[in-house]
């Protein structure tokens, strides 16, 4: 991969003027027609320009809040603003602002990798050459070039994740959502992939992370907030979460937060008989 000279936009505010905060959330509340409340008045801020980690157990309500600030569920009540646009009764300012790369593999099976690229900026309102620079751009970066006529159903499983970041970038978001973006790919492509989204995110593009591996919220995130049942139960850097746990790591606050102490890694060799 070969992220030299991938072109981002970078919004900088006039010195002393305040800038909006790229995702904005307030009491959010989801809940379903059978009774359940993924989401229970849930409030959050990040800030433009960071990098941050959601994280939390299966069932906790990321992959719902991703779905109801990027227009793929309605919220049952609360407000969701991206960089001061309403996303839920006037969405379309705050859509055009969000690349969403999903934990799924949404793609079509019988386009082409390019065709991939060129209808999603299509739909973004990019102009035919504008779209044909970009995908240009984005293919060459993720190591897509010589796959660009092969239909998706061809690609292996890293060539599909690959597509699906390089589409969620295609109209140059300012703000990116990754939904475990690295869930079963090998080491060397998740080496890749941070690289990558690492430097997009020092020119300037907020990213918004959800991930099961610890490790990578550690390196790779400003604050980080946990998500349990629904509800937002602390947010910080990884030593803040770790201080307010009472633990020494991001890892063994994480065990706490889910009532798994017994597994941190300070027990190994210690507990065995």
């Amino acid at each position: 991969m070969a992220p030299e000279g991938i072109e981002t936009e970078r919004v900088v505010g006039d010195a002393g003027a305040s800038v909006d905060p790229a995702l904005r959330i307030d009491d959010l509340v989801k809940r379903y027609p059978t009774g359940t409340e993924a989401l229970r008045c849930v409030s959050l801020e990040i800030q433009a320009g960071e990098f941050f980690g959601l994280l939390g157990p299966n069932g906790a309500g990321k992959s719902t809040l991703i779905h109801c600030a990027t227009g793929l569920a309605q919220p049952t009540s609360g407000s969701i603003r991206i960089f001061g646009n309403d996303a839920v009764d006037h969405y379309e300012a705050a859509r055009l602002a969000v690349g969403l790369a999903p934990q799924e593999l949404n793609l079509d099976w019988f386009l082409t990798v390019h065709e991939t690229l060129d209808y999603h900026g299509g739909y973004f309102g990019m102009r035919r050459r504008e779209r044909r620079e970009r995908a240009a751009e984005l293919l060459e970066a993720f190591s897509l070039t010589d796959k660009r006529d092969e239909r998706i159903r061809t690609l292996s499983g890293g060539m599909k994740r690959r597509l699906v970041l390089a589409r969620a970038l295609m109209h140059r978001p300012r703000l990116l959502i990754l939904d475990e973006p690295t869930a079963g790919v090998d080491v060397e492509l998740r080496l890749e992939l941070w690289h990558y989204v690492q430097r997009i995110n020092a020119e300037g593009t907020t990213v918004l992370l959800t991930t099961h591996y610890l490790e990578e919220a550690e390196q790779l995130c400003d604050r980080i907030a946990f998500i349990n049942e629904g509800q937002i139960v602390a947010t910080g850097t990884s030593g803040d979460l770790a201080a307010e746990f009472g633990v020494s790591s991001l890892e063994d606050a994480y065990l706490e937060l889910v009532g798994r102490k017994e597994l941190s890694r300070a027990h190994v060799g210690v507990d065995a008989p």
